[in-house]
């Protein structure tokens, strides 16, 4: 089994250019501290399929020249007593037999795809000891109906966003095709300004376009406020109680056709996320009708094609990346050379985002509301307000003071993947499957694209979507 060249790193030289890093001795940032607050003890989990089976030793000795190279998965988190007990980063030697677990599966097991499943909700029922560096590899050689072997990569959220890790992935990988390139991601591709346009009608939209933009994030911000204080979802069979950031999490994921997604999308003249909240929107909708027929049926009533309450209120936490390198070029090589280039952390804010509850006749109205309030998020500074007065609560009030909001029923995020297949320490790639769990939502749903393949994840709490649901079909 070959592996991508990388050159040899003698463990002093690596503790020489860490030691010259600007990340050690710092405290931790506003938003990393967030995350380690009761409600809000976000891990990252990140379920990775390979198409050949896994070389723990080759793994290991690259890991000594990526992730090692990056200082956050080479520091812990540690109390400055004399600075009231604030977390700062501190240098840590790293014995990666304490980061990565080979597991000895039974050769005898009924269900590998179960197997995993199980074993990646017991991981949802533990956490990492800070007195390490906070994540932690598990490599399983388990076939199943999707992979020969399957990674399981879990980071305690203080390190970095999905953007972040996945950068960080990326520069671990390298084209099938070429194995000496890096991949690289989507982009968004902005329009250039009409120059042969102007005068006073271009004026006045530009000036209608700023005022617009100020006006939906005031009406945001008054919202955020309000929901704050006393506007909370209507409770569903899907919206979880208060505590339930501290339950496990059952974590299935479902595959996609990429090319059938862009084939609506460009019909429809909308974006991948409109189309992905679109069918979010129906998968939520079919599945409370759904419940509320049990329930009605279990009660005695008549039960109609039609079951759902009217007026249902039911939004996400939507997150939003807001670093500015996907707009920016399409290939990110030039940032991601090494591990130790990628720039971690949690550069993320949120929007409080509707979705429509009913059923439609029209399977394509969803998509079409999805992008009516996609359009009007665009043109809005909420993500910005939020990510922003979230690190000014945690700065002059404590982290106690900020938190993400417990009246929303999900979250809701994507990240997009690599475009082309690659490989990840000589192994090539199936598929990747990210998503969270500590969040204080009973339910997360999360997308991510890996070439001409769109994974559809979802954590749930068992507790609140039982296991024969947990599919929301």
């Amino acid at each position: 089994m070959s592996i991508h060249a990388i050159k040899p790193i003698k463990t002093k030289k690596n503790a020489e250019s860490f030691s010259s890093s600007t990340e050690e001795g710092q405290p931790l940032s506003p938003m990393a501290r967030l995350f380690h607050e009761s409600d809000s003890n976000v891990y990252i989990i990140v379920i990775i399929g390979f198409e050949t089976r896994l070389n723990p030793e080759v793994i290991k000795a690259n890991l000594v020249h990526t992730f090692l190279k990056q200082p956050r998965f080479s520091c812990v988190q540690v109390a400055d007593e004399k600075n009231g007990g604030e977390l700062k980063w501190v240098r840590a030697e790293v014995d990666l037999d304490n980061h990565v677990k080979v597991p000895t599966p039974d050769p005898n097991m009924e269900s590998a795809d179960l197997y995993v499943e199980d074993y990646v909700s017991n991981l949802s029922k533990t956490r990492i000891s800070m007195s390490i560096p906070m994540w932690d590899l598990h490599l399983l050689n388990v076939k199943t109906s999707d992979a020969e072997a399957v990674g399981i990569l879990r980071v305690h959220h203080s390190l970095g966003d999905g953007s972040s890790l996945m950068q960080l992935f990326m520069s671990c990988t390298r084209k099938l095709s070429d194995p000496e390139s890096l991949p690289s991601l989507p982009f968004s591709k902005k329009k250039k300004p009409d120059s042969s346009s102007g005068g006073f009608l271009q004026y006045f939209i530009n000036l209608f376009s700023v005022f617009l933009i100020y006006w939906n994030t005031l009406v945001d911000v008054v919202m955020f406020f309000i929901t704050t204080f006393f506007l909370d979802d209507t409770k569903t069979p899907l919206k979880g109680p208060l505590g339930v950031a501290s339950t496990p999490r059952r974590i299935v994921h479902r595959t996609l056709s990429l090319e059938d997604i862009k084939l609506v999308k460009n019909a429809m003249n909308a974006t991948i996320n409109d189309v992905m909240v679109g069918i979010t929107e129906a998968a939520l909708s079919r599945n409370l009708n759904r419940k509320y027929g049990q329930i009605k049926k279990d009660a005695g009533e008549a039960v109609g094609d039609n079951n759902l309450p009217k007026n249902i209120r039911l939004r996400a936490t939507h997150f939003v990346n807001l670093r500015p390198y996907l707009a920016a070029k399409e290939d990110i090589s030039e940032m991601i050379k090494s591990s130790s280039s990628v720039k971690l952390g949690n550069m993320i804010g949120y929007v409080l985002f509707p979705f429509t509850i009913g059923l439609r006749e029209d399977a394509l109205d969803y998509i079409r509301s999805a992008k009516a309030t996609g359009k009007r998020k665009k043109a809005t500074l909420e993500a910005i307000y939020t990510y922003l007065m979230a690190k000014f609560f945690i700065k002059y009030f404590g982290a106690k003071w900020a938190s993400f909001p417990t009246q929303t029923t999900l979250w809701f995020s994507n990240v997009p993947g690599p475009q082309e297949e690659v490989t990840c320490f000589g192994h090539q790639v199936a598929y990747v499957a990210p998503t969270c769990y500590g969040q204080p939502n009973a339910l997360m749903i999360h997308a991510v694209s890996y070439v001409n393949k769109m994974k559809i994840i979802i954590s749930v709490d068992e507790g609140v979507v039982p296991r024969s649901s947990s599919n929301l079909r």
